[in-house]
């Protein structure tokens, strides 16, 4: 069985820490399934999927066709194989996790691109499973029109938090959509034994969209000062604030923009996703504005603060029963303070893990049923 896997990459910290879940998932029921992806120079390089084992798809789109999938048609089967080389037609089943893709805010090119692809998936009798993202506002006509199309080709939609499925479930009534969770829930952290997390114990993730959305109805620097009041509070009470890069260059030049306006502060990044997970599961507190970052602070009950350029970010909260955890850009600073003590005042935190905790073990049953209902589906093609 040959399973492709789009949506993700090695840049975003949490769209490399989906992958990791999906093969460690797949290879424990399909120990003997083989994966695939699409080749890009910057967000998924050769040298990280061939760490991974991954077979290289074969795809150069110029004029319509698909010319790299005709040249490499040419090469015998043998020796494609030889070469962990694979055409299209070849695949399976394609597992889908791009975090956040379709909706009026990308406009319709996205959902366009994949409706056109499922329209090949269907002629060669492969599945198409979208794993669980956020979806809509779909206000548009167009983009409604083909997110619908799209729909009728895929053979398992999941919605990661209740506004999404809503938004896809007003205008379509397939039985195969559902509500399910973020699923890098089931990852375990690794262990992080190189990392001084006492003189570096609250952990703070930028995230450059919070400057560049346009939707975003605030001045640029509001962000900025958002965080910069929130470090200056934690250090007031006590407390080593740093930064964890969580995506590209982007955001690191955030995170010297912040540096700046703070006096300086520890920058980290770290390339292995897993032991990014650790280094949040063992800080006392996350300030996060990457998606990921907040579902590896909450499922692992470290306490933490998020802000929001998306329905998905209030409702990843609303999923751990700590709405009142999202910062707004309107925020006050007695506002930040009052919320930045939920967090490291004894008594309030110690309520707010054991609630996350139990939340946490509740969304990662659901994690695992989702998982039952994809299994099931490629038991069918296998």
């Amino acid at each position: 069985m040959l399973i492709e896997i789009r949506g993700v990459g090695f840049v975003n910290k949490g769209a490399e820490l989906m992958l990791h879940a999906i093969l460690e998932k797949i290879k424990s029921r399909f120990p003997k399934a083989r994966f695939v992806m699409a080749p890009s120079l910057n967000v998924s390089p050769y040298e990280k999927r061939a760490e991974l084992s991954l077979y290289q798809k074969v795809t150069y789109e110029k004029l319509g066709l698909d010319l790299g999938d005709f040249f490499v048609s040419l090469v015998p089967k043998k020796r494609r194989k030889m070469y962990g080389l694979v055409r299209q037609k070849e695949v399976d089943i394609v597992l889908d996790a791009a975090g956040f893709a379709h909706g009026d805010q990308w406009g319709v090119k996205n959902t366009k691109k994949l409706f056109k692809f499922s329209q090949k998936l269907k002629r060669n009798n492969a599945k198409l499973i979208l794993l669980p993202q956020a979806f809509g506002p779909f206000e548009k006509r167009e983009i409604k029109e083909t997110m619908k199309e799209l729909l009728r080709n895929c053979d398992l939609v999941f919605a990661r938090e209740e506004v999404s499925f809503n938004y896809l479930t007003s205008f379509t009534s397939q039985k195969n959509i559902f509500n399910m969770p973020d699923f890098t829930n089931l990852v375990k952290a690794k262990e992080v034994e190189d990392f001084d997390f006492e003189k570096n114990d609250f952990c703070i993730i930028p995230n450059y969209k919070m400057v560049s959305k346009s939707w975003i109805n605030s001045s640029d620097n509001n962000y900025i000062k958002l965080i910069s009041e929130s470090i200056k509070y934690l250090r007031e009470k006590g407390k080593n604030p740093f930064i964890l890069v969580h995506e590209g260059k982007k955001d690191f030049v955030l995170a010297e923009e912040i540096a700046n306006k703070v006096g300086g502060i520890n920058i980290f990044k770290e390339e292995d996703p897993l032991k990014v997970k650790g280094i949040i599961k063992q800080s006392h507190g996350v300030i996060g504005s990457r998606f990921h970052s907040l579902v590896s602070s909450l499922s692992q009950a470290t306490p933490a603060l998020g802000t929001s350029w998306s329905h998905k970010y209030q409702m990843l909260f609303k999923d751990y029963d700590f709405e009142e955890g999202i910062l707004t850009l309107d925020s006050s600073v007695d506002d930040i303070r009052r919320k930045v003590d939920i967090l490291i005042d004894e008594n309030s935190k110690e309520k707010l893990v054991l609630k996350l905790e139990n939340k946490s073990k509740y969304l990662k049953e659901l994690s695992n049923q989702m998982w039952e209902k994809v299994f099931k589906e490629i038991e069918t093609k296998a």
